[in-house]
């Protein structure tokens, strides 16, 4: 009884409260605090680590991204349909999803190291910058566990039509926990840990992601000269 207790609050209840705190998190945010509504970029206190940690967070977490979308919300019958068997789909998410898993955490961890490492970097920190690295690195740890050594070495789970139908059922308001009974604890964990960083995402520095363009990735270098010396300083 107190399992299927628990399992209500875990799959039908918290759902939406993640989901509530997100969109209101986000609408006060902007309501109340439109300047803090950006990156706070540290770029001009260090760029060597942040050009490498940025790219390889963002392009892989991007590619991770899409990755859930497709093997979360497009059902079996449509990618069979298209001619990709369920072994072919698998096959194909673990090695571009191990892929681009792994190019972010490297990423995040350079991005962790050097905000922890770099004294002026750090100064500038506040602890919801921490707070966010340290759920990235255990959302992407957790997910990376699954991807790369339980789905080869213990048993391809098939998410598809657990999780992914869990989902479809929270997005259709009839959230159903039994989707979710068989799901490896460490599938779960990964859930959970998720509504941990969506439910702290709107009061951190993640909301400059709805202000973050996709060809910033990629645009010119900004540069910044000193009044008083030739010396360039580049910065995003």
């Amino acid at each position: 009884m107190m399992m299927d207790a628990l399992g209500d609050v875990l799959w039908a209840f918290l759902p939406y409260i993640t989901i509530a705190v997100f969109i209101l998190g986000h609408v006060y945010k902007y309501a109340t605090d439109q300047y803090g509504w950006s990156s706070k970029s540290s770029e001009i206190l260090d760029r060597r680590w942040l050009g490498v940690g940025s790219q390889l967070f963002h392009w892989g977490l991007l590619i991770v991204f899409l990755g859930h979308i497709i093997g979360l919300l497009v059902p079996p019958s449509i990618t069979l349909a298209m001619g990709i068997t369920d072994e072919e789909y698998h096959r194909i998410a673990i090695i571009l999803g191990g892929a681009s898993g792994l190019a972010a955490y490297v990423g995040v961890w350079i991005l962790l190291l050097r905000r922890s490492l770099i004294n002026r970097v750090r100064a500038t920190s506040d602890a919801s910058d921490f707070l966010v690295l340290a759920l990235l690195v255990v959302v992407m740890s957790l997910g990376l566990y699954n991807t790369l050594y339980y789905d080869i070495f213990i048993h391809p789970f098939d998410y598809r039509t657990t999780i992914g139908a869990w989902v479809m059922s929270v997005l259709t308001l009839h959230a159903n926990p039994n989707y979710m009974t068989n799901v490896p604890i460490s599938f779960q964990l990964h859930i959970v840990s998720t509504y941990a960083l969506f439910l702290v995402w709107p009061f951190t520095r993640l909301v400059h992601m709805w202000s973050y363009p996709i060809f910033y990735l990629k645009r010119a270098w900004i540069l910044y000269r000193g009044q008083e010396t030739s010396e360039v300083v580049a910065n995003a």
